[in-house]
């Protein structure tokens, strides 16, 4: 199968499939002789598993390793397990800092309720930096 019906099957684009070619989330598909790849069903459900592990939270790196480990058929339970304890560290960290920000948001809010914030923020408290904590990129502009 092309490069397009993987892609429309596995539910990403084609730059996603050629991304995780690159990348060695995929093994290097073989080639026709006019120069196009050629996926198998294999390739569909590899990049389906690749993308539930990244909704997991593995990173891209760990998602490889795990690949590669399942491929190789040494990886079990045991062996894979720490992936997923990282991954859980990482969404108990992000988790601790959107309650943090809740929190901060909350304060907020209940100031301007009472009438007591202002062009400065709230009296007596850091500004909330929302592209820190959200990872938002500069170019987005706070809500007026």
């Amino acid at each position: 199968m092309k490069i397009g019906q993987v892609a429309s099957a596995a539910g990403v684009s084609i730059d996603t499939v050629r991304f995780y070619e690159r990348r060695g989330v995929l093994p290097p598909a073989p080639r026709t002789a006019s120069g196009y790849r050629v996926f198998t069903d294999a390739a569909v459900a590899r990049i389906r598993l690749a993308r539930r592990l990244q909704e997991l939270g593995l990173t891209l790196d760990e998602i490889t390793g795990a690949l590669h480990a399942q491929q190789a058929a040494y990886a079990t339970c045991e062996s894979e397990r720490w992936r997923l304890h990282a991954a859980l560290d990482r969404v108990e960290a992000r988790m601790a800092d959107l309650i943090r920000v809740q929190g901060q948001v909350h304060d907020a809010l209940a100031a301007c309720e009472a009438g007591t914030c202002g062009p400065q923020g709230l009296k007596g408290a850091p500004p909330i930096d929302v592209h820190r904590h959200f990872h938002l990129p500069s170019s987005v502009s706070q809500r007026s």
